[in-house]
């Protein structure tokens, strides 16, 4: 079968980490530069881990140096490590089962295309079981664009696999309107799941190539998505 390149989100696509990642950023930003703001009016959602901490210091006034955003996501993953246990967060409905599934068929490529950083990606998805189902990804530490990432994950597809992937083998999984447009830039099937903080009408309005609710209805999900 040809080969199908399936590049996912991570926070409200795979995981909620029950707000493990801003209360790692909001300890950080007290650790680091002695400031307390609960962040209520930074934007988070389809955010890159690097994009949101530049928004944080501009808010600030903090120079948003290279320096001082790799000082910042060095606390912000430390401290994420001592969050994740602490919160109840979960795998997604039907996330473990549909990456199982996908990981025995040898036509898919399991991969991320994510705001997070790696280190951050890593600790998220090991601590709920699932890094081990990705093959490479696509992250913060790359681009803070999020439009910019999809190169990236198509060089290191082809680095791993041999073989360029044409933008009709690719998917980009993920739940919100970034996601869709991070995969339109990159001319992918857009894939949009209404299981983070955007409901399904509002995704609506962004045009993906499929919206679904969730992973649930794994079988039905595969068929119909030809995975």
């Amino acid at each position: 079968m040809r080969k199908r390149l399936l590049l996912f989100d991570i926070d409200g696509t795979l995981i909620h980490s029950g707000g493990a990642g801003i209360e790692a950023l909001k300890r950080a930003l007290k650790e680091r530069f002695r400031i307390e703001d609960d962040l209520h009016d930074i934007e988070f959602a389809g955010m890159t881990d690097s994009g949101i901490v530049t928004s944080i210091l501009n808010k600030h006034r903090i120079p948003a140096s290279a320096e001082n955003v790799a000082a910042f996501l060095d606390s912000y993953v430390h401290l994420l490590s001592n969050e994740l246990p602490r919160r109840k967060g979960k795998l997604l409905p039907g996330v473990l089962e549909l990456l199982e599934k996908l990981k025995g068929r040898k036509h898919v490529v399991l991969a991320l295309l994510t705001g997070n950083v790696s280190r951050g990606a890593q600790l998220k998805l090991g601590h709920y079981g699932v890094w081990h189902f990705f093959e490479f990804g696509a992250f913060a530490d790359d681009h803070h664009d999020r439009n910019q990432l999809g190169p990236f994950a198509r060089a290191r597809a082809k680095e791993k696999h041999g073989r360029e992937f044409s933008a009709d083998e690719i998917d980009v999984i993920g739940d919100t309107p970034r996601d869709i447009a991070c995969g339109k830039a990159l001319g992918a099937r857009t894939i949009a799941v209404a299981t983070g903080s955007w409901s399904r009408d509002k995704l609506a309005q962004h045009q993906p190539d499929i919206l679904i609710d969730n992973f649930s209805d794994v079988d039905r999900l595969i068929d119909t998505l030809g995975w």
